[in-house]
């Protein structure tokens, strides 16, 4: 799996708090971190949209509400994000792992390992905490996102601390607002899911490695989005795929011009929304902003 893809992961992830073992998750009293994300504005021919790009995994003490997106937040009566934020997305995802997060009864997830997959598996275990027993009937594609969501739990990150649920958290509390959705929860679960076994192991191992070898890149995506630093996040997202094109397009190019589409419709709408989606995807010549900027649409922001 790529960066990104583990991003996303832990996103989905915490509709499934009984995937992971539990923890003491407490958090120390932090001072505050401030950052200013960077804040697009679209203009359409009746409705007005606001980019805010999300990290979906943050420290617990990041404050991110700049004036400018105070401000934006209490323009806008529609709320956006990449999924559903509601409750049902918790039921539509837990469906969906009991489909296909298990292995047959008659296998194992240690069998499908080599040694040296192996021998990595247990030191991912060593340092995550997750207990062996609660992986042992999972696929590999399931047991990497669980694993991952451990990791970042050591690093005392937090998807509670994430953007979109925080901005969802804040639209609610408001009252009189409107929510809307790009996709479906089971269409980002299935980017996670190799087509074909062989390479569902390949991916493990490669998540495997990626933990245990962590060079911070993660903490590098999050630094450049605090600091509204969108050539650097574009970079680090480029670099995360620049070896499987197709993943790229996959993941970035096929699902932001879906988006655009959408976001061009609702624009022909009265109304102002604060639209939410991952940073990356917000980022360089086929990020979401500049895709618009193509159809025509009056972008103003970084």
């Amino acid at each position: 799996m790529r960066n990104w893809i583990k991003i996303l992961a832990i996103a989905l992830s915490i509709a499934l708090p009984s995937a992971h073992a539990a923890a003491d998750t407490a958090q120390p009293v932090l001072a505050q971190i401030k950052a200013t994300p960077a804040l697009w504005t679209v203009h359409g021919p009746k409705g007005t949209a606001y980019l805010f790009g999300s990290i979906h995994i943050l420290p617990p003490n990041m404050q991110w509400h700049t004036p400018d997106v105070a401000a934006a937040l209490k323009a806008s009566d529609t709320f956006v994000f990449e999924i559903p934020m509601d409750k049902s997305t918790q039921t539509h995802i837990a469906d969906f792992v009991r489909d296909n997060a298990f292995l047959p009864k008659d296998q194992s997830l240690p069998a499908l390992m080599n040694n040296e997959t192996r021998k990595d598996y247990r030191d991912v275990i060593a340092l995550t905490g997750i207990p062996a027993d609660k992986l042992l009937d999972k696929r590999p594609w399931f047991a990497a996102l669980v694993l991952e969501v451990g990791y970042m739990t050591q690093r005392r990150l937090s998807p509670d601390a994430g953007v979109d649920r925080q901005v969802y958290k804040e639209a609610l509390a408001a009252g009189g607002k409107s929510f809307r959705a790009l996709e479906t929860p089971e269409e980002q679960f299935r980017l996670l899911m190799p087509g074909y076994r062989k390479m569902e192991m390949t991916e493990f191992d490669q998540s495997l490695k990626e933990i245990l070898k962590d060079k911070g890149v993660v903490g590098n995506m999050i630094a450049a989005w605090a600091h509204g630093d969108v050539k650097t996040l574009g970079r680090l997202m480029n670099d995360g795929l620049k070896s499987d094109p197709k993943m790229e397009k996959a993941l970035f190019e096929n699902r932001n011009a879906k988006w655009v589409t959408k976001i061009a419709a609702m624009l022909n709408e009265n109304h102002t929304y604060f639209i939410t989606v991952g940073a990356g995807h917000l980022a360089g010549q086929k990020g979401v902003p500049a895709m618009l900027r193509a159809k025509g649409f009056k972008v103003e922001g970084p």
